[in-house]
Parts: C-alpha cells; structure tokens; sequence
C-alpha cells in the first residue's frame, strides 16, 4: 500500500488503477503516465479567478445539460478507446471544466475530453499549463482551452481546429467571448478585479 508519495518513483510510469489505490493526502496528476504534483495552496489571485469565472459560466448555463466543475475533479483523457483503470495513464484535475455530454459524467469524475477547460497558472504550473497540459488537451480533442496568468493579467485563448489550437486572442482588457459557445461572454473585470 502506497501511504507516501516518496515510496513512488518520480520516473515510474503509472496508470489510473494505481492512482486510485494511493492512500496519501497530497494531490497529484498523471499525464501519459507521468506523475506530476499539484501546487500547495493557490493564491488569492487564483482563487478568486476561480470563483468568479465559475459563478458566471453557471449563471449563463442555468439548466442546460452542460454541468461546470472546479479542481479538485478528475478528468480522465483516454487514448483511443482505452476506458478501464488499468488501460488509462492520464487524470488530471482542470481548474475549471465544462462538460455538455452527461455520457462522459460517473462517480469517479469525467471520462472524456471536456468541451471546455480553463487553468489558472500559478508560479509551478505555469510550463505544465502551457506545454504539457496544452498538448494534452489539444490531443485528446477539448474543444475550447483558456490559460489566465494571473502574474500578468492575461488570458489566452485557444480554439481546437482540424485537431491542434489555434490562438484566438490574448486579452488584456475588455470582453472575453467563448468560441465554443458564443452567447457567453466574461467581463475581463471578473477575472482580474481592481
């Protein structure tokens, strides 16, 4: 049994059977089977990105079937048709996802790639959440993908086309809209407020 994350080895390769099977407190992620820790505590910034981002995305969804969650919630991104524990070697844990097929919802969280999936970059996540976890999402087919950078009050937006991203924007002030659903816009206000 696997109590400490320091009986892992950090270049091992995992799968998510054995993530299910770690009995310690400290959050991780697996990309492609690679084990990767979660930050310790965001800062307010984060948090606050978080919370407001989160409250207007659910009041534009309301009813609609599309449901919004926030870290932590596991997101497992099969490859091909992989779907049992053993065979899946990605989890992670978005910061904000939008999933519109209930197809992909059990209790264990999402199998499947969202359509929509928002991180907030801290200081140590900030190359994940451009590099891996960007090529991650664009590979496993998530529709619309944004990255806000706190430290400088940015967001970039990217849209999936013919299968890699596509930078839209960068926003630095003014209405951000959403490409996978163009009714929704977000005040760049709520994000970054003064």
């Amino acid at each position: 049994m696997i109590t400490d994350i320091s009986q892992l080895d950090p270049n091992g390769t995992y799968t998510y059977a054995d993530y299910l099977k770690w009995q310690f407190d400290e959050s991780v992620e697996l990309i492609k089977g690679k084990l990767y820790r979660m930050s310790p505590a965001p800062r307010r910034a984060h948090q606050l990105a978080v919370s407001h981002l989160l409250v207007d995305i659910s009041i534009f969804f309301g009813d609609q079937d599309c449901q919004i969650y926030t870290a932590p919630f596991d997101v497992r991104l099969p490859v091909r048709n992989e779907r049992k524990p053993d065979q899946l070697h990605t989890v992670v844990q978005p910061d904000l996802c939008i999933i519109c097929d209930p197809a992909k919802l059990d209790d264990s969280g999402c199998l499947g790639a969202p359509d929509w999936v928002i991180e907030i970059t801290s200081p140590r996540t900030i190359k994940k959440d451009f590099n891996e976890k960007y090529n991650l999402y664009e590979q496993s087919g998530v529709k619309e993908y944004w990255i806000v950078v706190p430290k400088e009050n940015i967001v970039h937006v990217y849209v999936l086309e013919n299968g890699e991203y596509a930078l839209v924007d960068i926003y630095e002030s003014g209405d951000i809209p959403s490409r996978t659903f163009p009714e929704l816009t977000i005040r760049y206000e709520r994000i970054f407020p003064k």
